[in-house]
């Protein structure tokens, strides 16, 4: 099986839908270079400038031309260039796309993709290196995906093409530029199904996103003192997997979750009580989380790498949560 990068799964996956249903299209900023990312460069070669439009400097007017083409029956994927942005389009997104479905009773369908990358970069700074996956989850009517590796990265994306609801597919650009192994066959991957990463038996590890690869490497840390660290990945945070965070939270007993949110109302807080009210029995120390400090990012990168949780915070909370 070849490997190929993340950005290059995910441009495979747009090029397959696109082929596949002319009903797909793409909307963005700046999408048929290819900026900022990378993502869609090429594809206005392929599909021309009528399936691949740029649009104005207005998040807020992409988003809803998204909504009305959805509305109408096509299938369009809007890149929003930076996921802080979407703070600029919460009105189509939360009361327009999530809720037009359920207010038509659904004989309205909402077949809309929003793609936007967000996590810290190169000192981007506090207004281009937020994530914003636990405030979506908030919102009724929307699924978040939240893939980490290119195959689900490409198999996501085509099964939130297909979906005929609003999906929020939050990337991580510190993933962008990973590689890993892409099956050249068709496949999607089910919305709602998380991934176990690495088994263990002595504390389970929810990781969202990017802190899957460093979970990774601080369970190969920990194992070199005999702790097993059983590694999942919800690859969805709505819906949640829920059976497979609980069926291992009562296999070890104890539960870290690592997120690059900030700590304060975000994914791990959610996961925290559910397995508070449906597996609390179960666990042998308090649950742990590993989130960014509760402050805006700054643009020195010492001081991000000192607010966004890296490997040795989760290799800390491993020993804080199998040896009390």
């Amino acid at each position: 099986m070849r490997e190929i990068t993340y950005v290059e799964a995910l441009r495979e996956a747009l090029r397959e839908e696109m082929a596949r249903d002319e009903r797909v299209f793409i909307m963005g900023l700046d999408v048929r270079l290819g900026y900022t990312f990378g993502v869609t460069k090429g594809l206005v070669d392929e599909f021309g400038m009528e399936r691949v439009i740029d649009m104005p400097i207005s998040e807020e007017t992409i988003v809803g031309a998204g909504v009305g083409a959805a509305l109408v029956g096509l299938r369009p994927v809007i890149e929003i260039q930076f996921s802080d942005l979407l703070t600029l389009c919460m009105d189509p997104i939360a009361n327009q796309g999530a809720k037009l479905r359920y207010i038509t009773n659904g004989k309205l369908k909402i077949p809309l993709v929003v793609r936007t990358p967000g996590g810290v970069w190169n000192g981007f700074g506090c207004q281009h290196s937020q994530t914003f996956d636990s405030l979506f989850m908030h919102i009724p009517g929307i699924k978040v995906v939240v893939p980490s590796t290119p195959s689900d990265a490409k198999g996501l994306l085509k099964a939130a093409i297909r979906d005929d609801n609003l999906v929020l597919f939050l990337e991580n650009k510190q993933l962008y530029r990973t590689k890993g192994p892409v099956s050249t066959e068709e496949y999607t991957i089910p919305i709602g199904k998380g991934a176990l990463r690495r088994e263990g038996i002595d504390v389970t590890i929810v990781a969202v996103s990017d802190m899957v690869r460093k979970a990774l490497t601080a369970a190969e840390i920990v194992a070199k003192e005999g702790i097993k660290a059983e590694i999942l990945d919800p690859r969805c945070l709505i819906p949640l997997d829920e059976s497979i965070i609980l069926n291992s939270v009562r296999k070890t007993g104890h539960l870290i979750i690592a997120e690059e949110g900030c700590k304060t109302s975000g994914v791990g807080a959610e996961i925290a009580a559910l397995v508070a009210e449906k597996a609390f029995y179960s666990l042998a120390s308090p649950i742990l989380r590993v989130a960014a400090f509760d402050t805006p990012i700054p643009m020195s990168p010492p001081l991000q790498d000192l607010i966004i949780p890296g490997v040795q915070r989760i290799v800390d909370a491993i020993y804080q949560s199998v040896r009390k």
